[in-house]
């Protein structure tokens, strides 16, 4: 398995959280990652959609909390990974 980009969040107040980037795909103009916090076997996964603006420095991303947009994600993430399987807790 090769090495994970591993990416920091900064939470406005908050203590910076690390995630490891699963996997990344573009749908109706929007981008959108799938992230962990385990770099190997079973984690919590997030899937995140980035709100910030073309040109800007730093990226601005949501987890995604819409059922049907989360759901329409999940399908894609599941059909690009073969090993991932999504459980709504």
């Amino acid at each position: 398995m090769s090495k994970l980009e591993k990416i920091t969040f900064n939470p406005e107040g908050e203590e910076p959280v690390e995630f490891y980037v699963l996997e990344q795909t573009r749908i109706g103009g929007c981008s959108y990652i799938l992230v962990t916090d385990a770099e190997e076997g079973d984690g919590e996964a997030l899937i995140l959609k980035d709100l910030s603006k073309d040109g800007e420095e730093e990226s601005l991303f949501a987890i995604v909390s819409d059922d049907e947009e989360l759901k329409a994600v999940a399908g894609v993430f599941e059909n690009m990974l073969d090993d991932v399987e999504f459980v709504q807790e």
